[in-house]
């Protein structure tokens, strides 16, 4: 067994792709956690059962409640204003969930993932879903993938048209609420 020990590998000039291994049954041994092509950043914020957010009919309005977190491994979600800013350019996966305690009617009802404000993935697109948990008490969630440079903002915005404002978020175990995401490439 041979030992290479060096800082830097890099490719011939000229070239792009680098080939460790000269056959498919080569094995490649990375010590565990020491590998960079993790899915960094990655965060997971939820609502802590206690904030709420009275939500406008007939308006896309950020949901800023998802004010605890699970999981920032690059201290990139904001829990004042529910934004994930990621610092590093590529390509994410988000994932988000609303409850609404008291219902949400059959009207047009939607949560999107928001990319600097503007909407980019939402449940009227198909790319999520809306259940019934008890009478009355809705959820939404939504999940998609979005290209950000390193200066992005993305966040959750809801929208209802009830015909008044509803409420998501609150007391009493029914917050329910999520938004997460992580880098799954360049």
């Amino acid at each position: 067994m041979s030992k290479l020990e060096t800082n830097t590998i890099d490719t011939v000039s000229g070239t792009s792709n680098l080939t460790i291994g000269s056959t498919n049954t080569s094995t490649i041994t990375v010590p565990n956690g020491k590998l960079t092509g993790h899915n960094y950043p990655a965060f997971m914020s939820y609502n802590n059962n206690s904030s709420s957010q009275t939500i406008s009919n007939s308006t896309w309005t950020e949901v800023t409640i998802m004010d605890q977190e699970a999981l920032d491994t690059n201290n990139a979600f904001n829990t004042s204003t529910g934004r994930f800013t990621p610092s590093v350019a590529g390509k994410y996966y988000f994932t988000g969930q609303i409850f609404a305690p008291n219902g949400i009617g059959a009207n047009f009802n939607s949560i999107s993932i928001a990319k600097n404000g503007n909407v980019q993935i939402n449940t009227t697109d198909e790319l999520g879903y809306i259940s019934r948990i008890f009478t009355a008490d809705t959820e939404l969630q939504v999940n998609g993938i979005l290209t950000l440079n390193d200066t992005d903002y993305v966040s959750i915005f809801i929208n209802q048209q009830t015909g008044g404002n509803i409420g998501i978020g609150g007391g009493s175990g029914k917050a329910c609420g999520f938004f997460g995401g992580f880098r799954i490439g360049a």
